[in-house]
C-alpha cells in the first residue's frame, strides 16, 4: 500500500481535482434536484468527475493532440447525455436548461483537470445564478405569453 502511495504521489493532486469537480457540479445538481428536474444531485457530479477523470488519465503533461481528441469526445458525449434531459410534449419542450447545465458540468470538470480553477468556479457560479436568478423572469415571460394567446 505504501508503495502505491509513494509511486502515486500525484494521486493526491488527482483526488483534489476530482473532489473540486465533484463539489462544483454538485452545486448545480442540488439546484436542479430542488426544482425536481430529470437530472440532478447524482447526474451532475458524475458528469463533472468523469470529464475531469478523462483528462487526468492523459497524465501531468498531456500531448495537445491527445487532449484535443479527448475534449472533442467529451463535448459530443456530454451533449448526448444532456439530450436525454430534454422532453418534448406536443409543442412544448422542457429540459433545455438542464441539458445545457449538464454540458456545462462537463466543461467544469475539464477546466479543473486542466487546472483552470477560476474558469471552473465562475462557470459553476454563473450556472447556478442563471438557473436561480432568471427563474422569476422566465416565469413572468411565460405568464405574459399565455395571457396574450
Amino acid at each position: 500500500m505504501l508503495e502505491f502511495l509513494y509511486h502515486g504521489q500525484g494521486i493526491w493532486t488527482n483526488l483534489a481535482q476530482l473532489s473540486i469537480s465533484y463539489l462544483l457540479t454538485m452545486l448545480i445538481g442540488w439546484e436542479r434536484e430542488a426544482e425536481a428536474h430529470s437530472a440532478g444531485l447524482r447526474t451532475f457530479p458524475l458528469v463533472g468527475m468523469a470529464s475531469c477523470g478523462y483528462l487526468l488519465i492523459l497524465g501531468a503533461t498531456p500531448n495537445a493532440a491527445d487532449q484535443s481528441r479527448v475534449l472533442q469526445g467529451l463535448i459530443t458525449g456530454i451533449g448526448f447525455v444532456g439530450g436525454g434531459a430534454i422532453l418534448r410534449s406536443g409543442t412544448t419542450v422542457r429540459g433545455t436548461a438542464t441539458a445545457a447545465s449538464v454540458w456545462n458540468a462537463g466543461v467544469i470538470g475539464a477546466s479543473v483537470a486542466m487546472r483552470h480553477y477560476g474558469i471552473a468556479v465562475i462557470l459553476a457560479l454563473l450556472n447556478v445564478l442563471t438557473l436561480r436568478a432568471l427563474l422569476p423572469l422566465k416565469a413572468w415571460i411565460d405568464r405574459e405569453r399565455h395571457r396574450d394567446s
